[in-house]
């Protein structure tokens, strides 16, 4: 099943909102009192949440995915953008859509940007949902073999070249879906010299990692909720790792995906989905 074919049946609307300088896509599903807000990781788009949207909204939420400046269908950008820069974009949406205040679910880089948002705008976050969060600075930053690739394929998007990005953080070859191939080749054609890819990359090089970085103290300064989910094939870090992290957090809990790379949320759907739809109704309404 497509994720079109998965929405074909849900009150759904796919539409751009301005903020700022930033035509944004935005898709609104569902029609549930709480709000659930997707964040995806970099050079990501709505369609990193394929499969979970459904089991959100059947779980009774209403879920806003949106492609970040410089990503998906967004507006491309012509300047570097650092994590202050998606956290007053995300405000910005939020006001735009008259969402005070949300569960927010981020992986990668949008669970970098869920726990700086959620320490700096506490009043506007319900829970967090954190599927292998990026940001830290680690010794061996394997997942930045991502730069490499990521520039292979926008300047080339080939079939394969699109693939080999998305194995990067797919550990399972089998569940890229020629779907998820042929929206990321759409999306990068639109950046063929790879300008905007450089400008959204930057967040990997390391003095503007080192000053965005994500740290011991943010994780334990979170004061809502949080669902903590990492994988046993995370390239920064193991099993042990992960858990490490989630103690960090007041209150926190985690999820180990096994089986799963860097995008639990899609490999690891199933699990992930029960997690998700149980921790919020749980922290349904929390302040």
């Amino acid at each position: 099943m497509t994720f079109w074919e998965a929405l074909a049946d849900l009150p759904h609307r796919l539409h751009y909102v301005d903020v700022g300088p930033w035509r944004t896509r935005v898709l609104d599903v569902g029609t549930g009192d709480e709000v659930v807000v997707l964040a995806n990781g970099t050079s990501g788009h709505i369609e990193a949440w394929t499969q979970n949207v459904r089991a959100l909204v059947e779980g009774g939420y209403r879920v806003v995915g949106y492609d970040y400046p410089g990503h998906g269908y967004t507006t491309l950008t012509e300047r570097d953008l650092e994590i202050a820069d998606y956290e007053s974009h995300l405000a910005g949406l939020l006001d735009a859509l008259g969402l005070a205040r949300v569960h927010l679910a981020g992986e990668s880089l949008g669970g970098w940007l869920a726990v700086k948002f959620a320490i700096g705008r506490r009043d506007r976050v319900r829970s967090l949902v954190l599927s292998a969060p990026g940001g830290r600075v680690v010794g061996d930053q394997r997942v930045d073999k991502a730069q490499s690739v990521s520039r292979a394929a926008v300047t080339d998007p080939t079939y394969e070249n699109v693939e080999r990005r998305l194995r990067v953080v797919i550990h399972d070859p089998e569940m890229i879906t020629g779907e998820l191939v042929r929206v990321r080749q759409a999306i990068y054609r639109r950046d063929p010299d790879g300008a905007n890819m450089a400008h959204i990359s930057v967040l990997r090089q390391p003095e503007v990692r080192w000053r965005n970085r994500l740290t011991d103290e943010d994780l334990g300064a979170i004061d809502v909720p949080v669902l903590f989910i990492w994988t046993d094939h995370e390239p920064t870090g193991d099993a042990a790792e992960g858990a490490r992290l989630a103690s960090l957090i007041p209150r926190g809990e985690f999820l180990l995906a096994e089986g799963a790379a860097h995008w639990p949320q899609w490999e690891a759907a199933e699990l992930v989905n029960a997690a998700m739809v149980a921790f919020l109704a749980r922290h349904g309404g929390d302040a």
